[in-house]
């Protein structure tokens, strides 16, 4: 094989595992916004009074272990309007029709 050609099977190997590596993140943020739901509707936080504490809502940067997907996927609801945020950082769901409909 001449160099050419390793380096063009190189370069399709290293954007094919670029791709696959957002694909996984993108599921493992997806089914972290599943769980985030399943919690909040466990705790019945349906509104404002209801509104439940959530451990994971901020990052930790100094945790060991595997990475935690919760924070982000929890920014992501918020941003999505599927879940609000109290004025003293408590969350709640705000419909759950919209978590079907926008994709998580």
């Amino acid at each position: 094989m001449t160099g050419f050609i390793q380096i063009i099977i190189g370069i399709i190997f290293l954007i094919m595992v670029f791709l696959i590596t957002r694909i996984g993140i993108a599921y493992r943020i997806r089914r972290a916004a599943h769980l985030i739901i399943q919690d909040l509707e466990i705790r019945q936080a349906f509104d404002h009074a209801s509104a439940a504490e959530l451990p994971y809502a901020k990052a930790h940067y100094f945790r060991i272990g595997l990475r935690d997907y919760r924070p982000k996927a929890l920014e992501s609801l918020v941003q999505a309007g599927i879940v609000a945020r109290t004025e003293n950082g408590k969350f709640f769901l705000v419909d759950q029709s919209k978590f079907q409909d926008n994709g998580f």
